[in-house]
């Protein structure tokens, strides 16, 4: 499997305010053509209307609820526009309770909550589209969903490093999502987390395809993939590595850890390659399923150490 078109992190590293002068109305509305001196401006003048933001290069330490409407966040040149630490309500940089929100091209970085839950994104209401973007060093990417709607949310072609955090009462994770709609996540790499588990998924239907996660320099992370109450889907075509630092090592992928409140008959986990890094010397199942629903392990490329399967 090659992965593409990952924003490499050595942007970040390049990237500062600019100043004022060249920022005077940094966000605009493709289709009006306004600007606005905040992120929280320009989404405050679509109200429920459709609409794209374009996001001028630039560090922002601003945030944004948005409460209506369908809106695209995207950065005019991707990579470019960094929000860094900002954090409306207490929760995320970007707060969406929207019809519909698009978010393209945007690294998140260092958000941090008194409840641990900080997080790049929060999505709340309306269906969501993640692309191409960058979440680093916060206790969370994405976090949030609709558990009472038919919500679905898509993250393509984007990167998580550096999250997670078990130090709260509560762990965060690199990505907790929960709906009663679908989960989709392609493309997309995970790496150097620094607790809880990377992906975390409460939903009926799930989608995991294509995607790297390397944990080879984790710390006091646990699963890769954990579906605490079932699932049904595909997890495939994804490598794994899994790191010597782990707070929890026995598995890789784990099914209804917590309750069956989704069927996980239909889970399909095939085309992997999952492998542990030097140094480890455990020897975790890379399908850990709890259910007893039959998840469907195909064949998979597995490294020494690592065993097929585990019925818990």
């Amino acid at each position: 499997m090659t992965l593409r078109r990952f924003l490499p992190i050595v942007l970040l590293l390049g990237a500062a305010p600019l100043p004022a002068q060249q920022r005077a109305a940094p966000f605009v509305i493709e289709q009006t053509g306004d600007s606005y001196p905040t992120i929280d401006a320009a989404v405050s003048a679509v109200r429920d209307g459709t609409a794209t933001i374009l996001i001028a290069p630039g560090t922002y330490r601003d945030c944004t609820v948005q409460t209506g409407g369908d809106i695209t966040f995207r950065a005019r040149v991707p990579g470019t526009v960094i929000f860094d630490g900002g954090a409306c309500e207490g929760k995320a940089t970007f707060v969406l309770r929207g019809r519909r929100s698009t978010v393209d091209g945007i690294i998140f970085r260092g958000i941090r909550v008194p409840d641990g839950n900080g997080a790049g994104i929060r999505t709340e209401i309306g269906d969501l589209t993640v692309t191409n973007s960058t979440f680093l060093d916060s206790q969370e990417g994405i976090l949030g969903g609709n558990p009472n709607g038919q919500q679905r949310i898509t993250i393509d072609r984007s990167t998580f490093a550096g999250l997670g955090q078990c130090e709260t009462t509560d762990c965060s994770h690199a990505v907790y999502l929960g709906n009663n709609g679908a989960i989709v996540i392609k493309r997309s790499r995970f790496e150097r987390g620094t607790g809880g588990h990377y992906v975390k998924i409460r939903a009926p239907r799930i989608e995991i395809t294509d995607s790297s996660f390397d944990d080879s320099r984790g710390s006091r992370t646990n699963y890769m993939i954990d579906l605490p109450e079932g699932a049904t889907g595909l997890i495939a075509r994804n490598t794994f590595v899994q790191g010597k630092a782990k707070e929890n090592w026995t598995g890789f992928i784990v099914v209804g850890a917590e309750k069956q409140t989704f069927p996980a008959s239909g889970l399909r986990v095939e085309d992997n390659d999952a492998r542990l890094a030097p140094g480890m010397t455990k020897s975790p199942a890379f399908v850990a399923d709890y259910t007893g629903d039959g998840v469907a392990v195909g064949t998979n490329r597995l490294g020494p150490g690592v065993r097929t399967f585990e019925k818990r």
